[in-house]
């Protein structure tokens, strides 16, 4: 990610820099308060099990334009119910793989379990989707501030003008001093003046092509399994709150949005045993070998125990489950004498979980069993970049979407992306690729960050590829965040931090629940911010390129910074 000094920046939530004494006192609080209230990892450089470092967070939160957050949160369930009708189309999903499995051997060996299983009929008919939208905001687009986008001054001028006449004729009548008349008739001139200033500043920016800082979102992919941080998206709203009431802007908190991720996803969980309807059945994790961000799964099993004390969570790793595992005579999914009645996916996004045969062998026993997956088989591919690219296109929208304006909403929030396949299309992209490369990102089909290829050293990368080996990748057109700036915290970092340049990244989670035929459950879970410095590509937190961040919601970039 690169920016230059062109680039718009968002207003901060309150002015900085902060005095040096009072950020250093409230910093030292809040890598405290992080770790006191769960906002903690497992180092990768010193690992035990026995200790945890504070999660990196932003030390105040980020701002983000009110209207797209809200935007995002209300299309979530739509993009759920599509989700889930791609997942459910056996010739989409087969067709649109059909030449990356020939060259992506981890996708064809999830494609593999996918036929295999369709050609024994599913055992389970109903899927746990518990999605990750995430979204970047897009400074070139013309969907600008609302008070920059009003064409004309005229309408705002005469409705405040009007509100003033009201107000001073009410301050008529109580003897208002003649002053104080011609104060707020002052008032009223700079405002329209104001307007008028805005609108014609707004002209010269359309016209010379400058960027707004308050933007519209893209969509930057949709995440199907392992979509984490429903536990950590909420503890940074917690750590954030507690900074901006120590530094004495309790005021501002309305303005950061309410934030029940963790208990969206797990009531989600509880909702598939529910439907599963064995009282003594579990629900069983599958985790990493090693579990570095283990707050925000424990988090996720704690929740279940304290709030459903009568349902039990089981952690296990697919090399557990092919030694525990075996079928039921019903295909219920026994491990040991405890029957699961859902799965829930931490890992087995990624090659480096599948150590040899026996893990893919366990993935394909749960497939096969009645247990609830999360995702099933469908669902993973259904997540794959592959799959989003030809999503991207809005004659096949129309194939899972039947309401003309939900594909419209839905169509505007893909970004380009490209098919690289040996076709017309395909090397059509390749050349135009190679050309400027400066404007794409190249991605892989895999999860879990730190996989893609950007700008400049895309064109060395697709010279490597064979024609066939490009089909497992796809290009898309690189996203032009604005920036914010602000302290970002990390465990052994500089003491006062500084204040960087940054993007964010928000995650919109959704819950779905249902069969190819009907959706019985289907929500909006919470969200998350993850936001990294500017000059970073990728901005997993878990990989130890980004830190933790919350939105503070703001309803145009011409304000000024508030105190």
């Amino acid at each position: 990610m690169s920016s230059d000094a062109n680039t718009p920046v968002l207003r901060n939530c309150i002015r900085l820099p902060l005095p040096e004494e009072e950020l250093l006192e409230v910093t030292a609080k809040a890598k405290d308060y992080a770790i006191m209230h769960g906002a903690a990892m497992r180092s990768k450089t010193a690992f035990s099990q026995d200790s945890l470092n504070f999660a990196p967070f932003v030390l105040v939160p980020s701002s983000f334009p009110r209207k797209e957050f809200e935007k995002a949160v209300a299309l979530q369930p739509i993009i759920n119910r599509l989700m889930h009708n791609v997942a459910h189309d056996e010739e989409f999903i087969t067709t649109t793989l059909a030449e990356t499995i020939k060259v992506d051997e981890f996708t064809a060996n999830l494609f593999n379990i996918y036929r295999k299983v369709l050609a024994h009929g599913f055992t389970q008919k109903i899927s746990l989707g518990m999605l990750r939208s995430d979204l970047m905001l897009e400074s070139g687009c013309p969907e600008l501030s609302p008070r920059a986008l009003r064409t004309t001054a005229g309408e705002d001028a005469a409705a405040d003008v009007g509100k003033g006449a009201g107000t001073a004729a009410a301050a008529a009548g109580t003897g208002r001093k003649e002053e104080e008349k011609e104060k707020e008739k002052e008032e009223q001139k700079e405002h329209r003046e104001n307007q008028l200033s805005r609108a014609t500043k707004e002209r010269e920016r359309r016209a010379t092509g400058i960027q707004s800082a308050y933007c519209c979102w893209k969509q930057v992919e949709i995440n199907t399994i392992a979509s984490g941080f429903g536990h950590l998206g909420p503890a940074s709203k917690t750590i954030q709150r507690f900074v901006l009431s120590e530094l004495g802007h309790a005021d501002k908190l309305h303005n950061m949005p309410n934030n029940n991720a963790l208990a969206g996803l797990c009531d989600g969980m509880v909702k598939a045993w529910d439907i599963y309807a064995k009282p003594k059945a579990v629900i069983l994790f599958i985790i990493e070998d090693v579990s570095y961000n283990i707050c925000d799964q424990r988090f996720h099993e704690f929740y279940i125990r304290e709030t459903y004390p009568h349902i039990k969570v089981l952690r296990r790793t697919l090399t557990d489950v092919h030694r525990e595992g075996k079928l039921g005579l019903a295909k219920e999914l026994l491990l040991g004498t405890q029957e699961v009645a859902v799965i829930y996916f931490r890992a087995g996004y990624e090659p480096g979980h599948y150590h040899s045969q026996a893990e893919w062998d366990a993935r394909y026993l749960m497939e096969t069993s009645l247990a609830i997956k999360c995702p099933s088989i469908h669902y993973h591919l259904a997540g794959t970049k592959k799959v989003q690219q030809a999503l991207a296109q809005p004659a096949v929208l129309e194939r899972f979407i039947n309401d003309p304006e939900e594909i419209k909403a839905v169509g505007k929030i893909f970004t380009g992306l490209y098919s690289l396949d040996d076709n017309e299309a395909g090397n059509a992209s390749y050349e135009m690729a190679l050309r400027t490369p400066e404007r794409f990102v190249l991605k892989p089909q895999r999860e879990g960050g730190g996989n893609n290829v950007y700008g400049v050293d895309i064109p060395d990368a697709l010279k490597r590829m064979s024609r066939v080996e490009r089909s497992a990748w796809i290009l898309m057109d690189l996203i032009h965040p604005p920036l914010t700036k602000g302290y970002m915290v990390r465990p052994g970092g500089d003491m006062p931090p500084q204040i960087v340049d940054m993007v964010s990244e928000l995650g919109i989670f959704g819950v779905v629940i249902g069969d190819a035929e009907h959706i019985v459950h289907n929500y909006q879970a919470g969200h998350m911010l993850r936001t990294k410095l500017s000059t970073a590509n990728e901005g997993g937190v878990a990989a130890g390129l980004g830190a933790l961040d919350s939105p503070y919601l703001i309803d145009s970039d011409d304000d000024d910074e508030q105190n």
